[in-house]
């Protein structure tokens, strides 16, 4: 089955709505502030002699006789070129040149929106050979970071130039399809998002407007374009280059993250074999950061600068003797540490899925992963995450197992996985699997959930289905149970089960399904 059109409109709108006033704001804070003597907007020719609208921000004492390492920001999707000059500022007093530029097809930078394509990588080393040639900027010391698509960029910029020795990656991604289409599912909700602040900052180029077609169409005669395109635009493809060039990666994110899923930069992280860090809070795709953006205390950003000033500075300030895996769980505050991301959730335990349950498709049970970016501020700031009444969710349409009561409290960290038999009536499906934390009232709230498609498997013959849900750390209460509720529709995403189909779900003699759930060692 197709999108819903009138839906996917309304998420378009609310979402580029977030945009404009996330942007407006961040053009009426910075500026204010902003000190002439110290900031200038220029116009920097990036690759091909495409315009891209920066601003320089060097430190107050420069003057020429010595050098300075440079910091590259490329903006996010959609955001104006003002968007960092808070944290450019606060750089520069430490000490850093920073160039902040607008990322071509946006705003006022000339070209068309490539999706962090070869000319997105070459305009990076552009802004460098003019940072080098017009800012007292040491050539030794360069370093690159940014939120969202800036963030993908800078990772893609220093996978292909060697001059950049450190990258803060915030809220980006390391496998761009394995995001946006996981359980080879399209992400409505963040499709509408990216296309609609598209279309209104800037200008999509017919490559990037195909993309954007076939997603939304669900054209699966073109998928593999699809991940051929996702691929040449994710960071993980070149990880080898990286790796060779020694620079430090600082990676952070948001457990709630509708966009970029903690899962893929937790597995780009692994990969990673040079100084490295990953960090993940709660919190939405850009909101644990978005507060450093107005220069009010923010961890993500602390770090990023201690990141830089111990490996562009060389400053012995102890970063690189913390545990490199730093995770704040969603249920309290505090950070943890692990030595890497093997180490979370090393206690994996197993909850049986007996019996079977067959399940109808096309109907949302009020099983659902939330609402993009309401749902994770809502969970990053109260500490609120969606929630449903168990007991009444429709076993018609919802298919429920429940654990026994714990009678410790269960400590959820990593990414949990589904191992299960599917027998689906019809050649393509899709269905969404749940985990929630039942209270004692029957209370359901979201721990976490995933989407999972297939296509052109033959009706009524079982296949076995692994799935890996999103990772999370959330800690769920003594006396409560663990449940996993699996149903065909979510808002988030698009649903390939045509009209009356069914599902069942079975646990074979030799084969039980299960939930691996990992939980931290106490």
């Amino acid at each position: 089955m197709g999108p819903n059109r009138k839906a996917l409109r309304t998420t378009a709108v609310g979402a580029v709505s977030a945009t404009v006033i996330a942007g407006s704001a961040l053009g009426l804070a910075p500026t204010a502030q902003a000190a002439p003597d110290v900031v200038r907007f220029v116009d920097i020719t990036g690759d091909g002699g495409t315009v891209l609208k920066a601003n320089v921000v060097t430190p107050a004492n420069a003057d020429g006789s010595r050098s300075h390492p440079l910091i590259v920001l490329p903006t996010s999707w959609g955001f104006p070129q003002i968007e960092y000059l808070v944290p450019a500022r606060a750089l520069a007093d430490s000490g850093y040149v920073v160039v902040s530029y607008n990322v071509r097809g946006f705003w006022q930078s000339g070209g068309q929106i490539e999706v962090a394509g070869p000319r997105d990588r070459a305009d990076a080393s552009k802004v460098i050979d003019w940072a080098l040639a017009h800012t007292p900027a040491d050539p030794d010391r360069i370093g690159m970071a940014g939120v969202s698509y800036g963030a993908g960029i800078s990772l893609l910029a220093a996978e292909h130039d060697k001059r950049i020795k450190a990258v803060a990656a915030l809220s980006g991604w390391g496998d761009l399809t394995g995001s946006i289409y996981s359980g080879r599912t399209q992400h409505l909700q963040a499709g509408a998002l990216l296309h609609g602040a598209a279309t209104l900052t800037g200008r999509e180029s017919p490559e990037t407007r195909q993309v954007f077609d076939d997603f939304f169409a669900s054209r699966l005669a073109r998928e593999q374009e699809l991940l051929d395109w996702g691929k040449k635009r994710s960071p993980t493809t070149y990880v080898d280059e990286l790796n060779r060039n020694g620079t430090a990666v600082f990676l952070a994110g948001g457990w709630g993250d509708t966009i970029f899923s903690p899962n893929q930069s937790a597995d780009f992280y692994e990969r990673l074999t040079g100084p490295k860090r990953l960090e993940f809070r709660p919190g939405e795709h850009v909101t644990p950061e978005l507060t450093g953006l107005f220069g009010l205390p923010n961890d993500v950003w602390t770090n990023t600068r201690r990141w830089f000033d111990r490996y562009l500075q060389g400053r012995d300030n102890g970063i690189d003797r913390e545990q490199p895996v730093q995770l704040r769980s969603r249920s309290k505050g505090g950070y943890e540490g692990y030595p890497d991301w093997k180490s979370v959730g090393a206690d994996q335990r197993k909850f049986e899925l007996a019996g079977s349950a067959t399940i109808r498709a096309n109907v949302d049970s009020g099983a659902n992963g939330g609402v993009l970016f309401l749902t994770g501020v809502l969970d990053q700031v109260a500490r609120i995450p969606p929630m449903a009444y168990v007991p009444l969710l429709p076993r018609r349409w919802a298919a429920v197992w429940q654990s026994g009561r714990h009678t410790t409290a269960q400590q959820v960290r990593g990414t949990a996985t589904l191992h299960t038999t599917l027998t689906p009536t019809k050649e393509s499906g899709t269905f969404v699997a749940h985990i929630y934390d039942v209270g004692p009232l029957g209370v359901g709230k979201l721990v976490t959930h995933a989407p999972y498609t297939w296509h052109g498997r033959t009706p009524g013959v079982p296949f076995t289905v692994d799935l890996p849900l999103y990772a999370t750390a959330y800690d769920v209460p003594a006396g409560h149970r663990l449940a996993l509720v699996v149903d065909t529709v979510d808002p988030l995403y698009i649903e390939h089960n045509p009209s009356g189909a069914q599902l069942t779900f079975s646990s074979p003699a030799d084969d039980p399904s299960h939930v691996s759930v990992p939980l931290r060692e106490q």
